[in-house]
């Protein structure tokens, strides 16, 4: 009889506000806990989601609205809880959840299993204007970035950074559905900078400008890991983006494991100098004329691609988180060094070609059908209602007026560093 690493009776439960139906990461995490016998409890919206699906499933609970106060949020938490009965590892999902979890660890701690960390780190490493002021401060490389205070600051500031520029809003998680605001796009105008800025107040947060810096073969790469009681971390390794959707500026659709160590150094420093703990994300992007990592984005919870780090012994960063925090001992890490994963709804011909050193599929499992099944039958329902939403047109904003014109993609051109400081120049391409 083989005996589990996991303690068995003490359940997860996977945390989701976001009302996304096809976040893959979340079916990931559920059939890397149920596989390891662990009681899988997911608090998210299920309505036409592939996720509700899964046979490791063991309960759906409806979540916090979007846009709940942290007060409705761990009510919704305590109900949960009093439902298990019993202390459960809490694993947010995304970066809602995350920030609320942060806000509220001393007061889920008695119900919930959490790693220890300073309450607001994960909502600082999320903001993004604050991760640009924490890089400066550690001396991590990073896009130079401008905070303009008015529409007229936007169009300076685009200018200035040299066009195409990316903009972003700092806190993308309380980014309103259905506006057709987007947490990060690449403008090609200081119009368009300007008439994305009158938005600010719409999209809930700041709008950043950061230099372009431009995509190419391997540039984009990302860092997952769990960072465990004792600092070090586990559970994850450095991958490549090998195609993203959307294209180029997007989530990762094909990744491989590449060793890195220069990604790996980073994140390893970064993690040691903020005190962080738990689960982590990271996105770089290689600079074509220096070399330099640049760090993009911290995401405080798990990427929708970690089940690509599912190394030689079976170990990723939700089976890390639990493992550690339940005080069992985690499995001596085995690398798998271009392994792939693949998710099929946006890359489907890279799902039939041959992979040499193993790929996992993001939706179709063997052992698990049904999600698999379920998604291009609500996937094509997706993509029809998106394409119906186009040939309408934009809708108008609440003057009235029809909404700015926003590009999301740019060609990949240099950004000018003509009318920047030479500090500025240093850090950039």
């Amino acid at each position: 009889m083989t005996v589990s690493l996991f303690d068995i009776r003490v359940p997860a439960v996977l945390l989701r506000i976001d009302r996304n139906p096809f976040h893959h990461g979340t079916l990931g995490a559920v059939r890397s806990l149920g596989r390891a016998g662990v009681d899988v409890h997911v608090v998210a919206d299920s309505t036409g989601s592939p996720v509700s699906r899964s046979r490791f499933v063991r309960q759906m609970h409806p979540p916090p609205p979007p846009g709940s106060s942290a007060h409705e949020i761990a009510v919704s938490l305590r109900r949960v809880a009093a439902r298990i009965s019993r202390p459960a590892v809490l694993i947010p999902m995304d970066d809602a959840s995350a920030v609320a979890v942060g806000r509220l660890r001393e007061e889920l701690a008695p119900a919930y299993l959490l790693p220890a960390m300073p309450t607001a780190l994960p909502e600082h490493v999320a903001d993004k204007a604050e991760l640009a002021d924490l890089c400066a401060a550690l001396d991590v490389p990073h896009p130079p970035t401008l905070v303009p205070d008015s529409p007229a600051q936007a169009a300076s500031a685009a200018w200035r950074l040299g066009l195409p520029v990316v903009a972003k809003w700092s806190r993308p998680w309380l980014v309103p559905t259905g506006t057709g605001l987007r947490s990060t796009v690449v403008v090609r105008s200081a119009q368009e900078a300007r008439e994305l800025y009158r938005r600010t107040e719409e999209a809930g947060s700041r709008l950043l400008l950061q230099a372009f810096l431009p995509p190419g073969p391997e540039r984009d790469w990302f860092f997952h890991g769990y960072v465990d009681r004792a600092g070090a971390v586990r559970g994850g390794g450095p991958g490549v983006k090998l195609r993203s959707w959307p294209r180029g500026a997007g989530l990762t659709a094909v990744g491989r494991w590449a060793t890195n160590a220069q990604v790996t150094a980073l994140a390893e420093r970064l993690t040691a100098e903020l005190g962080y703990r738990g689960i982590l994300d990271l996105d770089f992007r290689r600079c074509g004329s220096t070399g330099r990592y640049h760090l993009l984005d911290f995401n405080p919870r798990p990427g929708a691609q970690f089940r690509l780090f599912a190394d030689g012994s079976g170990l990723d960063v939700v089976r890390a988180q639990h493992l550690d925090l339940t005080h069992r001992p985690l499995p001596v890490s085995a690398p798998l060094p271009d392994r792939e994963f693949v998710v099929e709804n946006y890359a489907p011909l890279a799902a039939l070609r041959p992979s040499p050193a193993g790929r996992e599929l993001a939706w179709r499992a063997p052992d698990d059908r049904a999600p698999g099944r379920a998604l291009w039958t609500l996937w094509a329902r997706h993509v029809s209602g998106r394409l119906l939403d186009r040939l309408r047109g934009p809708r108008p904003d609440s003057t009235g007026r029809p909404r700015p014109h926003v590009v999301h993609q740019a060609p990949p051109v240099s950004p000018s560093l003509t009318d920047l400081s030479d500090d500025e120049k240093a850090s950039s391409c």
